[in-house]
């Protein structure tokens, strides 16, 4: 677990800025922490959980070592209310019980905190309810909403919400620590750490036997589709679908498969960037002749319509059976 301390060097801007806020007492009812997996949101909630219930803090930091502090750690202070995906979404039902709790009588005196995790899950009819909420706000509420994928969150409560941008950590840092250390490959440790920036994250993904079986997956889905759509459409049906079962799990396949092709574009326009499969450069290259810019956009654009189309919990199986359609196309329309 990243501790508040190290949260301080990662992300200096952010903490600096909210230690100012938490200093001078401007601290807003709604904060919405944006950075990549591995970049520390939940490091930085503690942090500034920490730094709002710290009667010690200083300098815009926690003491670190006072009851409130250490109860926050351990995840068990009665004024901080930790929300987390049920299944796959974050529930109406989860904020309504939030909303109930926080309007009764605090245990304690001071400052209630609620921290969203993965705020981006929440389904229609939660997010809708905290937004009646974040209109009309009760006492002395503060809410952290941390979330990966900023563009999934409705307007309506980004607006209402102070937005605190973390910094990715340097990715060829991670990946040769990765190589160095953990004893990862460099073709998997380049995969990995396209998803998620934490060393201890990025390493357990590569020792994870089901996320190296759907990298090669999505490998053989790029071939497949390159040949023929006949083949690309048995592929979903035979290899794909079972692997691919969850909302999440297919998510993270279509992530997968937009590195695959943004791969190719780097490659056909001769960037030095790392990528995400260097073991398939030779694919990539070949591959990379037969495809125009424009059409290498279009799969882009495909793969980044379907997963906008899975946020909206369209079937699954059908969603992959137009993708790969869109993406046949755009392979061979030159």
């Amino acid at each position: 677990m990243e501790t508040e301390y190290s949260i301080l060097a990662r992300q200096p801007k952010a903490t600096s800025l909210l230690g100012g806020s938490a200093a001078s007492g401007r601290v807003a009812h709604a904060y919405l922490f944006e950075g990549v997996k591995g970049a520390g949101k939940e490091a930085l909630a503690r942090f500034f959980t920490q730094l709002l219930l710290c009667p010690e803090s200083a300098g815009g930091k926690p003491c670190g070592v006072c009851r409130n502090c250490r109860r926050i750690r351990e995840d068990n202070h009665p004024n901080v209310t930790q929300i987390r995906p049920d299944g796959q979404d974050i529930k109406k039902g989860q904020i309504s019980d939030l909303i109930y709790k926080l309007n009764k009588t605090g245990i304690e005196d001071g400052r209630k905190i609620y921290i969203l995790h993965q705020a981006d899950r929440m389904n229609i009819a939660a997010a809708n309810t905290l937004l009646k909420f974040l209109e009309e706000p009760e006492g002395e509420v503060t809410a952290l909403l941390l979330t990966d994928r900023l563009s999934a969150i409705l307007p309506t409560i980004r607006s209402r919400c102070q937005e605190i941008h973390l910094q990715p950590p340097p990715r060829e840092a991670v990946l040769e620590q990765l190589v160095a250390e953990g004893g990862v490959t460099r073709s998997m440790a380049s995969t990995v750490t396209m998803i998620n920036a934490d060393p201890d994250g990025a390493l357990a993904l590569a020792s994870d036997e089901q996320f190296g079986q759907a990298r090669k997956t999505v490998i053989k889905l790029v071939e497949a589709s390159d040949k023929s759509i006949q083949e690309a459409l048995l592929f979903i049906q035979t290899d794909w679908g079972p692997l691919f079962k969850e909302k999440d799990e297919t998510e993270l396949g279509l992530d997968l498969l937009l590195f695959a092709y943004r791969d190719i574009s780097a490659v056909k326009a001769g960037l030095s960037t790392s990528l995400a499969y260097p073991d398939n450069r030779a694919r990539w290259e070949e591959m990379a002749l037969r495809l125009t810019f424009g059409r290498l956009a279009s799969i882009l654009e495909a793969i980044l319509k379907a997963k906008r189309n899975l946020q909206s919990n369209m079937n699954r199986t059908l969603l992959m059976e137009q993708l790969v359609l869109n993406m046949q196309e755009g392979q061979h329309a030159l």
